[in-house]
């Protein structure tokens, strides 16, 4: 039956959703991430039936998924108690990205709804951008004074571990300033002398930990490099304010990945799932960055009129423009896409550009003579068969072609790899450096190198 729950299509599960018995039987088997993931494809009103109909403890952990991105849409057709308690039982990361979907109306009538701990937690955690250490934290941790015994701190993780989030580790204070001086992981803590104080557990080494606003890039990097199940997050006293969770920086990640995604391709980032974007929406998103690509292509235009004269003159030449300009806005495109990604992985900062151009001169001038050189082959080769007639000086076109295809791809690799480091400094993100963008940058400037490398071989014979 598990099998078969599977592969039920969300229209079954809210027509089920009319008999208990069948419907119970249904979703048995069925984890909650995939439940939340049937939902998130049906309509709200009809998922919210569904999620009414399951028993509290389930609906809790389908509502509490990442995965049912229209929580906010769901919420608004559950009566006001219900979803009340739905909120107040949820994880408080869960609780704040929720909250942040949310109207301004609907924010404040169920914050009326939740108790005073539960709506103190939210703000606080509602206080940092959805992208920072303190937006992607929950507030449910386990810690203790470091004077404690392993004994006593055992018998307080049975107490409570049940309603925390997570019990990865164990986050030891000072008994008087309650900041943070040790952590160390459960498994630690239970095969230790019973007899021992905690803060003798493990090794005695320093903490590893973030605040509120490290951008949650730089949180990932932390708990892979340290191979952490979560970080810490202190305040400026070295309190812990709450912990990010491996899970949620891969939920983080997949995010700021996908919002790159768009941005490299030319367009905004959407802010919901593709078939949620209504019309509008999506043709305001993409018409801003397709309306600056088409100005900046008027440029291209401009420079070729600008040398008009000499297409008029030697008609052969623009042939081979649709070749210079692409293989410039190619090779351009390929040295932005592995800069972006190495200042995402911080292999390169902004001190290294000097580096970076250093590596990308030499691969640029290489990347052209091996383009150039195709395009000379191909030249001489087609006027030596017979397939098109390049005139008496066809070798000198050859020549100018592959000269041209080396200056262009040198330039485009130099530019696409430093853009990235140029809007860094400027205080934008570097993904906003869109292939798009770069190969309409490139192709303005190519035209410009093509007919001036053809101007100078080309004067006295076809100019």
């Amino acid at each position: 039956m598990a099998e078969l729950a599977t592969d039920l299509t969300p229209e079954l599960l809210y027509l089920l959703a009319g008999d208990p018995l069948e419907f119970a039987e249904a979703i048995a088997g069925l984890r909650s991430v995939d439940l939340a993931e049937l939902l998130r494809d049906v309509r709200p009103e009809a998922a919210a039936v569904v999620l009414c109909a399951l028993p509290f403890d389930v609906a809790l952990a389908v509502f509490n998924e990442p995965e049912l991105e229209n929580r906010h849409a769901i919420l608004s057709h559950i009566d006001d108690a219900t979803a009340a308690a739905l909120i107040d039982a949820m994880s408080p990361d869960q609780q704040a990205d929720l909250f942040r979907t949310l109207s301004e109306a609907d924010r404040a009538r169920y914050l009326k709804q939740l108790d005073q701990p539960t709506r103190e937690r939210l703000k606080l955690l509602l206080r940092y951008p959805a992208e920072t250490a303190g937006g992607l934290m929950t507030t449910e941790f386990v810690t203790v004074p470091a004077n404690w015994t392993v004994e006593q701190a055992l018998h307080h993780i049975h107490n409570v571990g049940e309603a925390k989030e997570t019990v990865y580790a164990v986050y030891v204070h000072d008994p008087q300033d309650r900041r943070l001086v040790h952590v160390e992981s459960l498994r630690e803590l239970v095969v230790a002398d019973k007899q021992m104080r905690v803060a003798d557990v493990g090794e005695p080494r320093p903490p590893i930990t973030v605040g509120p606003l490290t951008d949650r890039e730089e949180v990932a990097r932390i708990i892979a490099k340290y191979d952490l199940l979560a970080v810490p997050v202190v305040n400026a006293s070295g309190q812990v304010m709450g912990i990010v969770t491996v899970d949620d920086v891969i939920d983080a990640l997949t995010s700021e990945l996908t919002e790159d995604v768009q941005k490299f391709g030319g367009m905004e980032a959407l802010d919901a799932p593709y078939t949620e974007i209504g019309l509008g929406t999506m043709i305001r998103k993409r018409a801003g960055w397709l309306c600056a690509l088409f100005i900046s292509e008027m440029f291209t235009a401009s420079a070729m009129s600008h040398f008009e004269h000499e297409i008029a003159q030697a008609v052969v030449l623009a042939l081979f423009i649709p070749l210079i300009i692409s293989s410039g806005g190619n090779s351009g495109s390929q040295a932005t896409s592995l800069i972006i990604r190495a200042m995402a992985l911080r292999e390169v900062t902004l001190r290294d550009w000097w580096r970076v151009a250093l590596r990308e001169l030499p691969s640029g001038l290489a990347l052209g003579a091996i383009l150039g050189l195709i395009g000379v082959v191909r030249i001489l080769s087609w006027q030596a068969l017979g397939w098109y007639d390049y005139g008496v000086h066809h070798v000198r076109v050859a020549a100018t072609v592959g000269t041209a295809l080396v200056g262009v791809v040198t330039f485009g690799s130099l530019t696409g790899s430093m853009l990235p480091f140029l809007l860094r400094r400027l205080g934008f993100d570097p993904a906003s450096a869109s292939a798009p963008f770069v190969a309409t940058l490139v192709d303005v400037t190519g035209i410009v190198i093509y007919f001036t490398i053809a101007a100078l071989m080309l004067r006295g014979t076809l100019l």
